[in-house]
């Protein structure tokens, strides 16, 4: 209920009363004591702002309210305040009516976790997802492109898609008016499992790809199979021959082994709409700029831009660096990290009216897949991503080197002497920063579960299970241990009963040597040794368990993960750069 609705409005805004409770990180209703008002006949409560024992003309003494005191009960029902209703109204029930700022009530509901979503902004440079309402966010179903559903308990990947379609009021005029829209910025976000650190990855447009064969569903609810396409850029996997955003999906997880969850997309319009809502962004140039392409015209040190002068500052690649697009990623991912800091800093998180100046702009401006368009599920998104600290959110962008086979530079392809190991400690969860000292005294005890002796294949026994790997994968190990590496005590248990994201290694204390000498045979690290109680295998001997999880990658593979990051190129959200 808003304040009007309580007769006590004194021209209050009603997204005003709205205040963030730090324990929940909700929004809560909370009305401040008004001066004292006439009785509002037939309205519950009325008679509580006069004196003890005062009675409204006309009203008769009821029963005890739920605070224990008597309130007074009007002598005729359905009477209001305002002109008399009427003949033959009277009594009656009247029109339901829509109560003013019901949507803004909707959207302040749900906004407990607005800056972290910041990190979701990141079309042309940067928009902040705010909390929205379902029927303003445009959905497109992906099919087995992501997940379902999300999970609240797991690490997950979210796939940040800047298109150049040039919607929106003022937007022709840009280059390119014709555009399908192509993935022009994007950036994969990866949220860790126990949530102390985030990775957002850019992808080059111009990286040179394979994009798969793409199922696509169609308005009449057929799927069509879009062929795919070898060697050719990034952002062709969306829009061109109808592919969406489900096709971009795909092609990430084809190229880097990182599989995609969810995906948001936003437009032009969404940066000029959204920095406007939260009073500009600040940015900081090494030297003055005046972009003839792009019209950004700024003074060298710092600035505050909003609208179109943001949206020329995320778009210009002619101003820094060599011009080219690798340097208007780095300047993109300086400006979200400059909207993040704003965000957590000023006023914007306490302030309701402006959190629903940001949801009317956001949502308007954004396209998701429809397993997480639901607003309790961008809610639960939203606290997920509240939790991780800008301290801990690394930006980097795939490494990539000069494409070989073009004379004149246009493109790029992967540096395989850095790309693949980035791939896999995001694959595999692994933080870009130093997050706690905790997690290195974590790794010296379990890398210490590697070190002594090691007994003969011949003396493993071990029962293997398959808790997440593809179909086949149990008894696919089962043979070549048997066959390959002479650990013939081993048996095939089938499926697990509960999939696993890593493969484990169960052993009681008396099982180290055969679970050191099964770990170096695996490639298994000294996390996935897990010491626990004594099993027996079907002969009735102790034995071990090996789980196989969704990170196995075939029998004989090596399933070693980087325990630490790679060295790459990054910066974090708390750190302010300069442009130049």
């Amino acid at each position: 209920m808003d304040a009007q609705g309580h007769g006590r409005a004194d021209d209050i805004d009603p997204a005003d009363q709205w205040v963030l409770n730090p324990r929940t990180g909700e929004y809560e209703l909370r009305l401040s004591p008004s001066a004292p008002r006439p009785p509002v006949p037939g309205q519950r409560g009325a008679g509580r702002g006069r004196p003890p024992r005062e009675r409204a003309p006309g009203t008769r003494r009821g029963a005890d309210d739920r605070e224990g005191r008597r309130r007074d009960v009007p002598s005729q029902r359905g009477r209001r305040n305002g002109p008399e209703e009427p003949p033959g109204r009277r009594g009656r029930r009247p029109e339901p009516q829509a109560k003013k700022g019901a949507k803004g009530r909707r959207v302040l509901l749900w906004t407990g976790g607005s800056m972290a979503l910041v990190l979701l902004a990141a079309c042309t440079g940067g928009y902040f997802y705010l909390k929205h309402l379902e029927g303003n966010v445009s959905a497109t179903d992906v099919g087995d492109a992501g997940k379902s559903n999300f999970s609240k308990d797991e690490a997950f990947n979210i796939l940040i898609i800047g298109t150049d379609k040039r919607t929106g009021a003022g937007n022709e005029g840009y280059g390119d008016k014709g555009s399908a829209g192509h993935a022009d910025t994007t950036i994969l976000l990866h949220v860790s499992e126990d949530r102390s650190n985030a990775t957002a990855l850019s992808i080059p447009r111009d990286l040179i790809v394979d994009i798969p064969d793409c199922p696509t569903k169609q308005a009449d609810d057929s799927t069509q199979v879009i062929p795919g396409s070898q060697g050719v850029r990034f952002n062709r996997s969306l829009g061109e021959s109808g592919r969406d955003p489900g096709c971009t999906m795909r092609t990430v997880k084809e190229n880097t082994g990182i599989p995609v969850d969810h995906f948001m997309m936003a437009d032009f319009n969404a940066v000029k709409t959204l920095t406007s809502a939260v009073g500009g962004v600040k940015v900081c140039l090494q030297h003055a700029v005046n972009d003839e392409k792009s019209k950004l015209n700024l003074p060298e040190g710092e600035s505050t831009v909003q609208g179109e002068q943001a949206l020329a500052f995320v778009r210009t690649r002619h101003a820094f660096g060599n011009q080219g697009d690798l340097d208007r990623i780095k300047v993109q991912q300086q400006f979200l990290a400059s909207l993040m800091r704003q965000m957590s800093s000023g006023d914007t998180l306490t302030s309701p009216t402006k959190l629903v100046k940001l949801a009317e702009a956001a949502t308007k401006a954004l396209t998701v897949d429809t397993a997480i368009r639901k607003v309790g599920t961008l809610k639960d998104v939203a606290l997920e991503l509240k939790k991780v600290p800008t301290k801990n959110i690394s930006f980097t962008t795939v490494p990539v080197k000069d494409n070989p086979a073009e004379t004149i530079k246009a493109t790029v392809v992967l540096d395989e002497s850095k790309a693949p190991q980035l791939f896999d400690t995001i694959a595999n969860d692994v933080s870009l920063t130093a997050v706690k000292q905790k997690k290195k005294q974590e790794a010296a005890a379990v890398a210490a579960r590697l070190k002594g002796a090691k007994s003969a294949p011949s003396e493993v026994r071990v029962r293997i299970l398959n808790g997440g790997a593809p179909a086949g994968s149990a008894q696919e190990t089962l043979a070549w241990l048997q066959t390959e590496q002479g650990v013939d005590k081993s048996e095939n248990l089938g499926n697990a009963p509960a999939r696993l994201a890593r493969t484990t290694l169960e052993y009681a204390p008396g099982q180290a040597d055969q679970a050191r000498r099964l770990a170096d045979i695996l490639g298994l690290s000294g996390s996935a040794m897990k010491p626990g109680e004594s099993v027996t295998n079907s002969q009735g001997l102790p034995t071990m368990t090996l789980t196989l999880g969704k990170d196995f990658k075939g029998a004989g593979v090596k399933l070693n993960v980087p325990q630490k990051a790679p060295d790459v190129d990054k910066s974090t959200a708390d750190k302010v750069q300069c442009a130049g």
